[in-house]
């Protein structure tokens, strides 16, 4: 599966730039922020966003049914909200996120597992398009509803039992995109009800150890040598998590980057397992 993380392209600035009348390109900010933080990506989408861009809104394109944070829809689900934001499957998607290199892998990814085929993120999101003094507008632009045929991957998508499995069996690598001490269980996880600290077996790669200070992944040689310092075997099969399955895309496209076989995205990650008072937790290195 980690030809699925590989071939989601970056694509530059200029190169934005140069598309932007392009009927068949639609931009796509799929900005979402952590609780703690106090930001909120409509509100900041509303103030300013790249001229034709319309709003992706993690939490309101995900499963009504769930308590859980931002969890994948019904193909159905997806398919009528994004033909409501004027995309088709065919069309040329270009995301990006508000803080560089974040959520917008999420976004891209959510895009190509239900069935889009041409899926590319801005790689330094808005702050390097801002800095570039390339063009933000508040105008919210006027779409066409579009017709996306939608059909779940669910290969590349792992929930709670295949975690557990994987955990006891050991078939794959769970490797969590949380800050240290998260995993650690030494800092409060930002959601009530969730317990500190990480999956038994499970190792820690921080994502930010593998994004650059402009917002891109870093080359397959520093990714190599983070794996090397977390402890994984690039041999070996790997399922990635996070908080709520938004950085865990992240760390996978870096370690597919980087030659690992990366099968799948725990879509529940901590905010599931820590929630369940029968499942086990760890705290420590």
């Amino acid at each position: 599966m980690s030809a699925l993380f590989r071939d989601i392209p970056f694509v530059s600035a200029a190169w934005l730039g140069e598309n932007l009348a392009n009927a068949k390109v639609k931009i796509v900010d799929g900005s979402w922020h952590l609780p703690p933080t106090g930001r909120n990506g409509a509100k900041e989408y509303a103030a300013a966003h790249i001229p034709g861009a319309v709003f992706f809104n993690l939490d309101a394109v995900s499963d009504p049914a769930s308590t859980l944070p931002h969890m994948l829809p019904s193909a159905a689900f997806f398919a009528e909200a994004v033909g409501a934001m004027g995309i088709s499957d065919g069309d040329t998607i270009v995301v990006y996120d508000q803080l560089g290199l974040f959520t917008a892998p999420r976004v891209a990814w959510m895009f190509r597992i239900y069935g889009a085929r041409d899926v590319r993120i801005l790689a330094g999101g808005l702050p390097g398009w801002v800095a570039e003094k390339r063009p933000v507008t508040a105008e919210v632009p006027a779409v066409a509803p579009a017709t996306f045929k939608a059909t779940l991957d669910a290969a590349t998508v792992a929930d709670v039992s295949r975690i557990a499995a994987t955990l006891k069996d050991g078939s794959a690598q769970v490797v969590d995109a949380r800050p240290a001490p998260r995993f650690r269980g030494d800092a409060p996880e930002p959601r009530p009800g969730v317990r500190a600290g990480h999956m038994p077996g499970s190792q820690n790669l921080p994502f930010p150890d593998v994004v650059t200070a402009n917002g891109a992944l870093k080359s397959a040689e520093d990714i190599r040598a983070e794996m090397t310092k977390a402890g994984i075997d690039p041999s070996k099969p790997i399922v990635t998590s996070c908080g709520s399955g938004v950085s865990a895309v992240v760390i996978a496209m870096a370690l597919a980057k980087a030659g690992a076989e990366v099968s799948a995205i725990y879509d529940g990650s901590w905010a599931e397992w820590g929630s369940r008072e029968d499942l086990p937790i760890q705290t420590g290195g």
